[in-house]
């Protein structure tokens, strides 16, 4: 726990180190073999599991991932109810251009920290190869004509240059980076049929792949037998840089499909009714694993679809082991035949490919559920939420409802009389109307579907049929007419609707591997564009102080070799006081700056004009904008405020109400903690690092809430922040906390007197005190903290090690 390093040792688990023989002769390479452990619980393991035993038995250096470790694992069936913690090391990261941006700034950054503590500044590099796609940053701009690609591409460049360049000195600067270049496509596809290794070959050594993304919807490449799944920019770094991610052993639940969907039945409605049927089990922090007769059947690009969703269901993962279907797709997508050999290869030897042709050992699983494919009907979801499945033929009653219900995620409260409401207007100088229920805009691109080309064709096939014909959600599908055709006749959604067959073979006729392999060309090759981008050659990057995109973080400023160990907290002000459900969305910077915002008035003191602001997210490399840019989300709730809405707060001292980062730079300037009061599921919704990073440089020094976001609370820890829980049946209400009080947090000086979820006594000025669990729930993330954060930790080790 000290500052120095305790050295690695050799990897106990050399013995099991075989040859990987090719069917023709020769080797493929060297392995970790399972099986060579004669362990009988290992056959049972579920196939998620096994990917994390192979990452542990390979990175076992008894110090980062220890033997025990790997025997917790091992004992799965015995030590998953426990929530046991493992160290996990992902075998790649992927990153996106909105939450890759600060990573790479946050690197760069660490070299010159690097630099000033007299370390090689050349160290700072990902251990593990990186993949950056950018797509976040593609806006419509022009629709409806033949050049809207080039069109929209060309004013990405224009408003991007400068990050776009960043990212490729990036690439150019950084060992094991790769740049996806603008305009190849959406992250989660380019994982799927570009990036996704499925079994690494390093220098000679087979591993499964494996994958931590910067995106919730990282998820969608466990439809390909990739473990994967989302993590906050500041976990993705960490693991960039070798770092151990600490996780709970989660418990698994195992999902039985069984026969093949009816005829017209999409993947969209499949998954809609997957997702409703493990929100009801409650899979949160659970892998899910998808076996079963009803897989052979299933597509690739169906999987992928339900395995995207994740994040709506609350799993971990939605896993489907690489069976026959896989290699299909792997051939499909351009892969070589020589890769796919070695994948199978390799997977049978260490017993992680499922093959229907051979009888199935049973796997242990903490959960069963089961589905017959055939029962699946046609659904929709909404008004709202995505998981919110409502069945076709119900819609109509369904949406009448929400009409009438309060408002809610099911409810819009529009009075009786108002319902028939018509708005006239006119539209590119035709005449139009609207009423309630109309679709104004029904998209045919989601990240959830964007890699299947079924629902995307099929969707294409429905728009083709019905582009004659006006929509409205007020219809019952199954027994009233959509329109009348050019003859005189009703049609009926049947009518229109394509066969699962009719959709297959415009896939088999259109979908071909050379359609992937040209795609996936321009990634090497880049575009003209990009190509002309010219950027430096050095290692450490030039800053530029005048930039409004990338600047320099604060956060290496004061930094020494010696760590600052744990702060407590001494009569800190509330900076805001929430209630449940306050997402990232919430906290992060995110969506348009707002003209009257302190990140407006930022930028045209930086004399950029208002058509300029571009978004918070385009400017994630900037920190002054992001932290102005915290708390600062319009529908802000906000109790100190006493029901008003939006991003202020009061300066309790003076009494006076500002907004959010004009209080916290008043408190900071005075030299005064402060800390957030808040209910349950602090940080919930998509990770986000700005949702820890923003609070940290506003001057945050503790969150005290019912209970928070997994990956949204090792963020807080990662960045320095106190993670701090109420007692079960208590909070701010019940305690009869205002927020008006002073709140002081004893901890004690040294590391080494803490402990993981400890309780602590958090006292108010007003008399009142109470007690809180300390959530660091690691010794790892204990460290973490006692360096002031995870970035410091990595660089004082690196520097030690070479010692």
């Amino acid at each position: 726990m000290g500052t120095f390093i305790i050295s690695a040792s050799e990897n106990p688990f050399n013995t099991i180190l075989k040859t990987l023989e090719r069917p023709d002769g020769g080797e493929f390479g060297k392995y970790y073999c399972l099986p060579a452990l004669n362990d009988p619980r290992i056959d049972k393991l579920p196939y998620s599991i096994k990917i994390l035993l192979e990452s542990a038995i390979r990175n076992c250096d008894e110090f980062q991932v220890k033997s025990k470790d790997v025997e917790k694992i091992i004992d799965w069936e015995n030590t998953s109810p426990k929530q046991v913690e493992i160290p996990f090391k992902p075998a790649r990261v992927l990153l996106q251009d909105f939450t890759g941006v600060p990573a790479v700034v946050d690197l760069a950054c660490m070299r010159d920290a690097m630099n000033k503590l007299g370390g090689d500044s050349n160290q700072i590099n990902p251990l593990v190869p990186v993949d950056l796609v950018i797509d976040h940053s593609v806006q419509v701009d022009v629709a409806r004509s033949e050049n809207a690609v080039q069109a929209n591409m060309e004013l990405e460049f224009q408003r991007n240059k400068e990050r776009f360049a960043f990212l490729k000195w990036g690439s150019k600067g950084f060992d094991n980076m790769l740049v996806v270049p603008p305009g190849s496509g959406i992250v989660h596809q380019v994982n799927l049929e570009y990036l996704g290794r499925v079994v690494f070959n390093t220098n000679g050594m087979l591993y499964p792949d494996s994958v931590v993304g910067t995106d919730s919807h990282t998820t969608m490449i466990d439809g390909l037998g990739v473990a994967g799944w989302g993590v906050g920019g500041i976990e993705a770094e960490a693991a960039m840089l070798g770092q151990p991610m600490s996780m709970v052993l989660p418990g698994v639940v195992g999902f039985k499909l069984l026969g093949k969907l009816r005829d017209g039945v999409t993947a969209t409605d499949l998954v809609l009714t997957v997702t409703q049927m493990l929100r009801k089990h409650g899979v949160v922090g659970k892998f899910v694993e998808f076996y079963g007769e009803g897989m052979r059947e299933l597509s690739l690009a169906d999987r992928a679809t339900i395995a995207n969703m994740s994040p709506e269901y609350g799993a971990t993962m939605g896993f489907f082991p690489v069976d026959h279907v896989t290699l299909q797709y792997l051939q499909l997508t351009g892969r070589t035949n020589e890769t796919i050999a070695m994948i199978e290869s390799y997977l049978r030897a260490n017993k992680m490919f499922v093959d229907y042709n051979e009888p199935q050992i049973e796997k242990v699983y903490s959960s069963y559920l089961e589905l017959k494919l055939e029962e699946v009907e046609p659904c929709i979801s909404g008004p709202k939420r995505p998981h919110d499945r409502v069945p076709l033929k119900e819609m109509k009653a369904d949406w009448h409802a929400c009409l009438d219900n309060r408002v809610g995620f099911k409810g819009f409260a529009i009075p009786k009389e108002s319902q028939s409401k018509i708005a006239k207007f006119s539209f590119h100088g035709t005449p139009a109307e609207l009423r309630h229920g109309d679709v104004v805009i029904a998209a045919i691109t989601s990240c959830t579907n964007t890699s299947n080309p079924n629902v995307m064709l099929g969707a294409a096939l429905v728009a083709k049929k019905a582009c004659e014909l006006g929509l409205e959600v007020d219809i019952d599908f199954e027994r009233e007419p959509i329109g009348t055709g050019k003859d005189g006749k009703k049609i009926f959604f049947r009518d229109i609707w394509p066969s699962s067959e009719e959709v297959a073979n415009v896939v088999q006729s259109s979908v071909l591997p050379d359609m992937f392999k040209a795609t996936y060309e321009a990634i090497t090759k880049g575009n003209p564009m990009w190509n002309q981008l010219s950027v430096p050659s050095s290692t450490l990057y030039s800053w530029d102080p005048t930039s409004t995109y990338i600047h320099e973080p604060p956060y290496f400023k004061d930094i020494t070799m010696s760590p600052p160990g744990p702060h407590g907290v001494k009569d800190a002000y509330c900076l805001l006081n929430f209630g449940d459900s306050i997402t990232t969305d919430h906290i992060s910077p995110a969506g348009s700056i707002h003209k009257d915002s302190p990140a407006a008035k930022y930028l045209l003191e930086h004399r950029v004009d208002r058509r300029d602001f571009n978004s918070y997210g385009s400017r994630r490399g900037n920190d002054e904008i992001m932290a102005r840019g915290t708390f600062a989300n319009i529908r802000l709730v906000n109790k100190l405020l006493k029901g008003e809405v939006g991003p202020k707060t009061i300066h309790i001292p003076s009494g006076e109400k500002l907004s959010v980062y004009d209080v916290a730079m008043r408190y900071k300037t005075a030299g005064q903690d402060t800390i957030i009061l808040a209910g349950a599921e602090y940080g919930s919704g998509s990770s986000r690092d700005w949702a820890a990073k923003g609070p940290m440089l506003l001057g945050v020094k503790a969150v005290i809430a019912k209970s928070f976001e997994r990956i949204h609370r090792s963020n807080l820890v990662g960045m320095g922040i106190i993670p701090l829980c109420f007692k079960s049946g208590e909070d701010a209400e019940t305690l009869g906390l205002t927020g008006q009080e002073r709140y002081t947090i004893d901890l004690p000086s040294s590391v080494n007197e803490l402990k993981p979820g400890q309780d602590v006594t958090v006292a108010t000025d007003s008399g009142k005190s109470f007690t809180c669990t300390v959530r660091f729930d690691t010794e790892v993330e204990l460290a973490y903290f006692n360096h002031g954060g995870i970035l410091q930790y990595v660089i004082r080790n690196l520097i030690c090690s070479k010692q």
